[in-house]
């Protein structure tokens, strides 16, 4: 991994969020080293798309600090990429496939701009992300055309259009089909694989990450337990960490949680997706 000996690519320290008075998660203490794939997991509310809001800048902690890269995190970090969920682009969206993947080099700007002869770098750098995500075939149709999973893939591109240190995954699987998800899933590994990039990945499934998650985050009313799966999806680390009994079913290279997310406590009203 190009990135094996450098700084975390995310600290946190002591990290908390409240609002009001109640408290998310609180004592957060992480580090998510290159190349490294974390799930994060839990029920609606439990503060998932909040950590990925303070990595990104986005939301301030109430106690504890926060690094990415040993740096402090700021809004609109190269060193920060996000692939959203899966959403439908707006009927007659002027974007084409390469329009949205060029967003990831240089924030709004696309069009004739594009054509400029000082731009062959980011022109041939975004060719070779089109490529690297099977996205040729359709870069220069209308996004609003294609697939979810097409626009799931452009999405992904546009993400790792900076080689970033650390790759924020929020639900990203959410409305595809099961082979767009493993497609999308795998493109998400090798970045970490192949380039170091560490990955928080919030999902409510894991088992079509399961087989490349090195450790787990899993948040449920202000608690959280952190370790590698075989350590936190069993039956007695989620039954103490829900406060009540959850079983943990294992069956060919599947798990299966009975009586946690169901019947948890599920508050919206400080979470919501990135955009």
């Amino acid at each position: 991994m190009p990135r094996s000996g450098a700084a975390p690519a995310a600290r946190l320290r002591n990290a908390g969020i409240r609002f009001g008075e109640r408290t998310l998660w609180s004592g957060l203490d992480l580090d998510v080293a290159p190349g490294e794939f974390v799930a994060v997991l839990g029920p609606n509310g439990s503060g998932k798309t909040t950590l990925l809001k303070v990595l990104l800048g986005m939301q301030e902690l109430t106690e504890g600090t926060v690094e990415v890269g040993g740096n402090p995190v700021g809004r609109g970090s190269v060193d920060v990429g996000v692939i959203p969920q899966q959403r439908p682009l707006p009927e007659g969206t002027p974007l084409r496939g390469r329009d949205m993947v060029r967003q990831g080099l240089d924030g709004t700007r696309w069009g004739p701009g594009f054509l400029s002869r000082t731009r062959r770098a980011d022109r041939e750098r975004v060719d070779a992300l089109l490529e690297r995500v099977g996205a040729t075939a359709f870069a220069d149709r209308p996004a609003w055309m294609l697939s979810g999973g097409e626009q799931q893939r452009l999405r992904a591109a546009q993400a790792l259009a900076t080689d970033p240190a650390l790759l924020l995954c929020d639900e990203p699987l959410l409305s595809l089909d099961l082979a767009h998800q493993q497609e999308i899933t795998e493109l998400i590994a090798a970045q970490a694989r192949d380039e170091g990039s560490a990955v928080m990945f919030i999902t409510h499934e894991i088992n079509p990450v399961l087989p490349f998650v090195d450790r787990v985050l899993y948040l449920v009313d202000g608690r959280f337990r952190i370790g590698t799966p075989d350590e936190v999806m069993t039956t007695a680390s989620l039954s103490a960490l829900y406060g009540r009994h959850v079983d943990v079913l294992r069956a060919h290279g599947r798990i299966a949680i009975l009586g946690g997310e169901d019947h948890a406590h599920h508050d919206h009203e400080h979470e919501e997706e990135i955009a």
